[in-house]
């Protein structure tokens, strides 16, 4: 029997997703667990992997589309099998003549608005442009022709930095709307760059504007100094009259999740210095026998230290519910990962037996995908616990906000030398702060202070972390 597979809730607070590409078409085998689609949430592109078995029957929703959780998006069942026998909704089961004729065209028929919908399969979207939805409504905003618009995302998606770097090219059906009465010559004014040009000189010269910019290509060789400090305050030209700047979907995301975070988990924090002096020289030693561009990093040493001292207290693995507190067989240690748009903490799945050369492995691996779009469902949603690294930025100390349904999250700041008294002696260390956010529902204080010990005497005697 045909089974629908449906948007799925990656992430506590979802209530959307964005199809950003169908992986597979009508027609093919899908496995149980495949990959299928491209999905994406507030805060990240996730592959979706396919709950039913069989061949992929229909695609019911294009990509672009953003659909509530819940909702579906494609059938899949045996081969030959309409999607109707799978208990399709009243509208596919009136559609008996196209049915007749091929039993994948029902799929397509809601697809009528494009000619050759019954040719193509539905990943070939009304829209010949990739971009995400926030570069859409971004474009749409601004007057930018996404078809002149080079994306820079995986497979040519335009991204949201693509329509601001583009927007010069949106000034001429701008400016005739802001003063028709008061020259004619406003109309040619946007062919010269303004105050915001220079934020987008490369743009222009490989892109659409007048020829004259062509024979600029040598000064433009210059402009990337030029450009890569205004880049940042990117999203200020956005503000309106009032300095008021919209928030982007992550970014409202994030807001959700930390005030959620924050009024609904009662949280309490225990800090501790740990002496990284012995950990850092096994590291060194550790780094210097690893070939090729294998390398430990003191994020890696910390998510080891943390998997074993989890083991021991398995409650700051656990997520609290009305019902109990609900204890994880596995350990998936969560890392926080800053990008231009925000914060995602995907984590490291099944690190309980993991060595450490394999959570630096699979810590770089988590890095590259995520900031390639192709992270796992589980990857994004699976954490149990996390960690916050905010020492490449030279801070020192921070305390981080716990990530729900997790219980704790560890935030370590910089290792840096300092002054310590040792007996009678004032000795030079490696020093490192960590703070522990708990979820008071969960533990106690005392409880939080003995893991935090623990931590500490794991990272302070380092070849623990090797057995």
């Amino acid at each position: 029997m045909a089974e629908k597979l449906n948007m799925p809730q990656m992430g506590y607070d979802m209530q959307e997703g964005t199809l950003v590409r169908w992986l597979k078409s009508v027609g093919d085998e899908v496995s149980l667990g495949e990959a299928v689609a491209e999905i994406e949430t507030d805060k990240a592109v996730v592959e979706f992997e396919s709950t039913a078995e069989g061949v992929l029957l229909e695609l019911l929703v294009e990509e672009g589309t953003t659909v509530a959780v819940g909702e579906s998006i494609a059938t899949v069942g045996a081969e030959g099998e309409t999607a109707a026998a799978g208990g399709g909704d009243a509208d596919e089961s009136t559609e008996t003549e196209p049915a007749a004729e091929e039993p994948s065209e029902p799929e397509e028929t809601p697809e009528a608005d494009e000619d050759d919908a019954a040719a193509i399969p539905l990943p070939a979207s009304p829209s010949e442009v990739r971009a995400s939805p926030i570069a859409r409504k971004l474009a749409a905003e601004r007057g930018v022709d996404l078809n002149s618009v080079e994306g820079t995302g995986p497979g040519g998606r335009i991204l949201r930095s693509d329509v601001l770097a583009a927007e010069p090219m949106a000034a001429p059906a701008e400016e005739p709307e802001e003063e028709p009465a008061e020259a004619p010559e406003a109309m040619e004014e946007p062919s010269v760059p303004e105050d915001e040009a220079p934020e987008a000189v490369e743009e222009l010269a490989a892109e659409e504007e007048e020829p004259a910019e062509a024979v600029e290509e040598e000064p433009a060789m210059e402009a990337p100094e030029e450009v890569e400090e205004p880049a940042e305050p990117e999203p200020e030209p956005e503000a309106d009259d009032m300095g008021l700047v919209p928030l982007t979907r992550m970014r409202q995301q994030i807001a959700r999740t930390t005030v959620g975070s924050k009024t609904t988990i009662p949280h309490f924090y225990v800090t501790t210095d740990i002496d990284m002096t012995d950990a850092m020289s096994m590291r060194k030693e550790i780094n210097s026998s690893l070939e090729g561009d294998a390398r430990v990093s003191v994020n890696d040493l910390v998510i080891k230290a943390c998997v074993h001292t989890i083991k021991g207290f398995p409650k700051f693995n656990s997520s609290y519910t009305d019902d109990g507190i609900r204890m994880h067989d596995s350990i998936n240690i969560g890392i926080a990962i800053a990008d231009e748009n925000g914060l995602i903490m995907p984590a490291i799945l099944d690190c309980g037996d993991k060595s450490l050369t394999e959570i630096s492995s699979a810590s770089k691996d988590l890095v590259q995908r995520s900031q390639s779009g192709t992270l796992h469902s589980e990857e994004y949603t699976g954490g149990t616990f996390s960690i916050s690294n905010m020492g490449m930025f030279d801070v020192t100390s921070f305390v981080a906000i716990i990530q729900p349904p997790q219980s704790a999250v560890l935030a370590i700041g910089t290792v840096q030398k300092r002054p310590v008294v040792q007996g009678d002696s004032v000795v030079v260390r490696e020093m490192m702060s960590a703070t522990l956010s708990v979820d008071h529902r969960v533990s106690d204080g005392a409880e939080g202070a003995q893991f935090i010990v623990q931590l500490k005497e794991y990272l302070e005697h380092p070849l623990r972390l090797l057995v």
